[in-house]
């Protein structure tokens, strides 16, 4: 239940800006598409008192003062009381356009951009109409300027914002037009590790978008992305959209494909997260590889198995997503020595066919964890009949 908007007196005001929470929340605005926005974590509302509305038109009228210190005390209490409250977002909509004004005044301390971009960030986050609004009002040029700035703090709130804008399906053509995906693969490049995350994030955003994704592909972020990946641990947010992101450039590039391969430890860096992401991210990975497999199976197939792929394959055709068996299966009938162009692989005929595949690897190590995981999975293929049976049996003596 959300909290009316109280705020204190003037004299326990603060202009200080704490550090962002990097926490992440999931935004679908277009419905299966799982686009992520940065949500900030932070101190409770104070409880509904009916000086309430008092108290948020007394705000509105600071942040729309001539006074710099009062808009930067009115930022700040917008910033506080947006944290957790979706109805103070609706309340302090009409700050969007003064917050907006207060990121194109240049000369003005970067404690009062950094105080308006984290107030726009809370607004927008899970609040449709206040990312369309603050895009409206002109945030992206200041934003984008951000962007580029040598300060790290001030560049991590940026790409913050765009995480968050990025997250609205009318935002995603504007940003795309207007030049920021070039300047998110430079953070990608350069950023400290936490705007690196947060650009990932918002070109993977962005990329669900056609026009966005030749955009993306135009600034070869490949190497940039596959860097990340690596240095990135396998079962966090981070890798799995490098991993999305990678997924979408490998489908009609077959530059990206080619460079995936010759970047050296850039197929590990996939396997690994199939063995040791999300969900969400094994079903990218496998994606990754099943594409890359299926557009040359000659040229690709070994490169994938000399990376040890076979386990974790395995594990997903039992424990992975409905996409992500299918997917694994049908990466697993590529890999066979065989030149058949079947697609498809029947259940009873899986054991066969990575049985065949463990005969070819290299190395004790992968061979015996391999067949460790056909007789696991074959263990659970038998209970998962025995319950199926045994659900079936109880059905049919029930009264």
């Amino acid at each position: 239940m959300d909290l009316a908007c109280t705020v204190p007196s003037s004299s326990s005001s603060s202009s200080s800006v704490s550090s962002i929470d990097t926490s992440h929340d999931c935004d679908s605005p277009r419905g299966g598409d799982a686009d992520h926005e940065l949500l900030h974590a932070g101190v409770s509302v104070s409880v509904s008192s009916s000086s309430s509305s008092a108290s948020i038109q007394r705000i509105l009228g600071l942040i729309r003062s001539e006074d710099p210190d009062s808009r930067l005390f009115a930022a700040g209490e917008i910033r506080r009381l947006t944290k957790t409250s979706h109805r103070c977002r609706r309340h302090f909509s009409q700050a969007v356009e003064p917050l907006v004004s207060m990121l194109t005044l240049l000369d003005s301390p970067e404690s009062h951009h950094e105080a308006a971009l984290l107030a726009l960030l809370n607004l927008a986050v899970k609040y449709e109409k206040n990312k369309v609004s603050i895009v409206e009002a002109g945030a992206l040029e200041p934003i984008m300027n951000f962007l580029q700035s040598n300060r790290p703090t001030l560049q991590e709130y940026a790409s913050a914002s765009l995480l968050t804008l990025s997250a609205s399906a009318t935002n995603k053509p504007i940003i795309g037009a207007n030049g920021v995906i070039p300047l998110l693969v430079k953070v990608i490049k350069h950023g400290s590790p936490q705007a690196k995350a947060d650009a990932v994030m918002a070109l993977s955003n962005l990329s669900t978008l056609s026009t966005n994704l030749t955009t993306i592909l135009a600034t070869k972020p490949l190497s940039p992305i596959l860097n990340l990946l690596k240095t990135s641990k396998k079962s966090s947010k981070t890798s799995e959209k490098c991993c999305s992101l990678i997924e979408s450039l490998m489908v009609s590039n077959e530059e990206a494909r080619t460079g995936l391969v010759s970047d050296e430890g850039g197929v590990l860096a996939v396997v690994e997260v199939l063995e040791n992401g999300s969900l969400q991210a094994k079903e990218h990975a496998v994606g990754v590889l099943l594409t890359l497999c299926q557009s040359d199976r000659s040229k690709y197939r070994e490169p994938i198995l000399r990376e040890g792929v076979i386990p974790g394959l395995l594990e997903l055709t039992v424990q992975g997503t409905s996409k992500s068996r299918t997917k694994a299966q049908r990466l697993l009938c590529l890999l066979r020595d065989s030149d058949s162009s079947r697609s498809e692989v029947q259940p009873d005929t899986i054991e066969n066919i990575v049985s065949s595949l463990i005969s070819h690897i290299d190395g004790d190590d992968q061979s015996g964890k391999a067949k460790k995981m056909l007789a696991e999975m074959v263990q659970v293929s038998m209970e998962k009949s025995l319950r199926h049976l045994q659900e079936r049996a109880s059905t049919l003596v029930r009264p």
